[in-house]
């Protein structure tokens, strides 16, 4: 038994490395902070090992989901705030989300936590006050739940070779064949919560001429963090760190660096010398065609 509590801590230490190239902020934290509201659902990208992992095999540049609470005064139940002090011993100011990560279980973290990172707001169509409070109710009453073991170990199988493994030791965290359950992930506390209020996510919509139009919950331990930015239930709220529309034209953004781009951001973005060499090079290009062009029209052999 002590083994294996070495090996789960060993893993998810190691699945919780975040990348050491730190990346251009792609949002406006302060906007972010400013703008949300309880009850919404923040998407990150995240940059560790286990974010990496969760990323490849959702298909989703969404790799963890946490649910804002707002500050300790923003919640009305006082048996509700107790709870959330008991698990957050900072400032009484500081904006607070509740979520479920390997290596913490489901706990309570300031928002601040996640400034630099790239960050999404998903924001509930229609949520009445009372709904919203009801979902932080039973977000609050999961903290203290560990994060499943099994779903460490099965994340870490994805990065051995899928096809060499024996099928016994093959994760099974993402199916969803009749009868099983997959393994928990970061977004299903978030959906049981929004469940509990009959609030759709990725409903099942059948229509029968009976009863007409019947929807049936999706199991939230099925949901992963894109599923709040696909559902058309939820509003997606993104906030650029430079937003074109406080200038008149996205034309006027800065595009204008002229700073030299070394290993990987080399790799990945280009220059404004760059750009030109490109615009000029398909001017050129266009400029031949055209001739060519119109001298075939003419029956003239082109040069």
């Amino acid at each position: 038994m002590q083994l294996v509590k070495t090996l789960a801590s060993w893993l998810t230490n190691w699945l919780m490395q975040e990348a050491n190239d730190i990346t251009s902020p792609q949002c406006d934290f302060e906007r972010i902070r400013h703008e949300i509201k309880p009850c919404d659902v923040l998407l990150i990208e995240g940059r560790s090992r286990v974010s990496n992992v969760i990323k490849q095999i959702t298909q989703s540049p969404w790799s963890h989901a946490m649910l804002y609470i707002g500050r300790l005064h923003d919640i009305e139940d006082d048996r509700v705030r107790e709870i959330i002090k008991e698990s957050y011993r900072g400032s009484p100011d500081e904006q607070l989300v509740i979520e479920s990560e390997l290596g913490y279980g489901t706990v309570v973290h300031p928002l601040s936590r996640y400034e630099g990172d790239h960050l999404r707001i998903c924001r509930p169509n229609g949520l009445s006050y009372g709904d919203s409070q009801k979902v932080i109710h039973y977000a609050v009453s999961r903290l203290g739940l560990d994060y499943d073991v099994r779903h460490i170990l099965d994340l870490a199988r994805f990065f051995f070779p899928y096809a060499i493994l024996p099928r016994r030791w093959r994760s099974s965290l993402f199916e969803s064949s009749p009868g099983q359950e997959t393994k928990t992930v970061c977004s299903s506390m978030i959906a049981e919560a929004f469940s509990f209020i009959h609030f759709p996510i990725l409903p099942l919509v059948k229509l029968d001429s009976q009863h007409g139009v019947q929807l049936f919950q999706r199991n939230p331990r099925l949901c992963t963090p894109r599923d709040f930015d696909y559902s058309p239930y939820f509003r997606i709220i993104k906030y650029p760190f430079l937003d074109y529309t406080h200038h008149s034209d996205y034309k006027l953004l800065p595009w204008h660096g002229h700073g030299a781009l070394e290993g990987k951001e080399a790799e990945f973005y280009i220059t404004p010398n760059k750009i030109r060499e490109l615009q000029q090079v398909n001017s050129e290009n266009l400029h031949i065609t055209g001739s060519d062009a119109l001298s075939e029209n003419r029956g003239i052999p082109p040069s």
